[in-house]
């Protein structure tokens, strides 16, 4: 007997990173985590800057994702995403770099700082880090 599944689809604005059928997965939701099964009940919810755990046929897999919106019906679910990227395809020096820049801006202390915007792009990188092992 094979496990009960649901598709699975996140887009960005730019293109589609995935569309599969998966059993389970755990979405950064802006209020915390949501854990979706097939025939989860409907709804729609923000997303904040986190990890899209995955599992599917018995493997585990990260997608980072920096915010967006999740909409579960009738065992689809839909991620429309600012921006998302796959494990495998984060350059990890690239991600280092950007830590690096955005702690710096925030030890920095200068007047024109944008704290906010400084702040969000330290996270982005933070989570691009954690969703290769890192």
């Amino acid at each position: 007997m094979s496990e009960k599944t649901q598709r699975l689809d996140i887009v960005t604005p730019e293109k589609k990173i995935f569309s599969e059928d998966i059993r389970f997965f755990v979405a950064p939701g802006s209020e915390g985590e949501l854990g979706v099964l097939p025939d989860h009940a409907a709804l729609i919810t923000a997303l904040k800057i986190g990890l899209l755990r995955i599992e599917q046929e018995g493997k585990k897999f990260n997608i980072a994702v920096s915010g967006g919106f999740l909409e579960v019906r009738d065992s689809k679910a839909t991620v429309l995403a600012t921006a998302a990227e796959r494990a495998e395809d984060i350059d990890v020096d690239r991600a280092e770099a950007a830590k690096q820049r955005a702690e710096q801006r925030l030890a920095s202390k200068t007047p024109d700082l944008d704290v906010l915007r400084a702040e969000l792009a330290l996270k982005r990188a933070i989570n691009r880090l954690k969703a290769t092992g890192r």
